[in-house]
């Protein structure tokens, strides 16, 4: 039996309590950051994402990040990890757009050797692979917990991850980093080490509301600002901006009667947002739906309406950046609008 989700459930009939209109449905969208599985718990395949996507706001595309769907299970334990691309091709063939670009699983931990994975991951999607992600979120309190497999301590900075990173930069490929606040030094010193390599940190960089942060102090809100700072200075980095809805960030929408409107959900992400797009600026940030896992918390339609409100007053460029065109620059997707 696999692992319990840290992550609330999906409750259809409770994010159906809460319906609004759709704010700003001629802007493009392009989900920087999804996930799609067939699990004990649960199934969110294409045909679920795409009844998300198909409610009103205008997404012309997605990009896909590993989340251990579809393994092979025999073979080669290194792998079988590229079940999870031959899952995903097969799931979108009939709607090549959603997802446009995959972040796949390679273990880094190989060294030099992972080169030879990420050939045959190319060799099954040329079109499609763009980067690659490893499960690297570590906290010492079993309370701070975002994978139903917790990573181990010390991956970000082995000398082995290192020598990984640096055949996926080799290959052309972006990382993504999933790190907690307390981890971003350590993501920091793997970005200024291997500067051709396009480092994506993922859901804001992790910033805690559980365990030891469970009382989310101005100190500790402060101390994942600064701890972004030598993040935001290195020109090979870039920001996803969501990921509101994991457990780990202390937000509990699910616990109401009813779910969040997208004014509640902007009032509240709008430091975090705000830190963001201060450091990176729109060129080097974009934004993410993080589903399923963030479904549990609130719907597709208040969380895109939620950016919306956060963009208000940008230039059009600004929200095209956002939105849509930092995400297409930094995979290299072939996506005009």
């Amino acid at each position: 039996m696999s692992p319990a989700s840290p992550h609330p459930m999906i409750r259809e009939a409770w994010l159906a309590c809460h319906k609004e209109p759709i704010l700003e449905p001629e802007q493009m969208i392009l989900d920087a950051h999804h996930h799609l599985w067939d699990r004990e718990e649960s199934r969110y395949g294409s045909e679920e994402f795409l009844a998300d996507i198909r409610q009103g706001h205008d997404v012309r595309a997605s990009l896909y990040v590993q989340c251990r769907t579809g393994y092979r299970t025999s073979g080669p334990e290194p792998l079988r990890p590229l079940g999870e691309v031959e899952t995903i091709s097969q799931w979108s063939t009939h709607s090549p757009n959603y997802p446009i670009g995959i972040v796949a699983f390679a273990d880094l931990m190989m060294g030099k050797n992972v080169r030879g994975i990420l050939d045959a991951l190319h060799d099954l999607a040329p079109d499609t692979l763009r980067g690659i992600r490893n499960t690297t979120a570590y906290h010492p309190d079993p309370a701070v917990r975002s994978n139903p497999r917790p990573a181990a301590d010390g991956l970000l900075r082995s000398d082995a991850f290192k020598s990984g990173a640096i055949e996926v930069s080799k290959a052309g490929l972006t990382l993504d980093i999933w790190a907690y606040q307390t981890q971003l030094h350590e993501v920091a010193a793997l970005a200024c080490a291997i500067p051709d390599l396009v480092v994506v940190i993922d859901h804001c960089g992790g910033p805690l509301g559980v365990g030891p942060y469970r009382q989310r102090t101005r100190a500790n809100f402060l101390a994942w600002q600064e701890a972004l700072k030598p993040l935001a200075q290195l020109p090979n980095t870039r920001i996803k901006i969501g990921g509101f809805g994991l457990a780990v960030f202390g937000n509990d929408y699910h616990l109401n009667p009813t779910p969040p409107s997208s004014q509640k959900l902007a009032a509240d992400w709008r430091p975090y947002f705000e830190t963001c797009l201060d450091l990176f600026g729109p060129e080097r940030s974009m934004l993410e739906s993080n589903f399923p896992v963030d479904k549990g918390m609130f719907s597709y339609v208040s969380l895109w309406n939620a950016f919306k409100r956060l963009t208000q007053g940008f230039s059009q460029d600004e929200k095209d950046d956002l939105f849509w065109q930092t995400a297409t620059k930094t995979y290299d997707l072939d996506f005009q609008g």
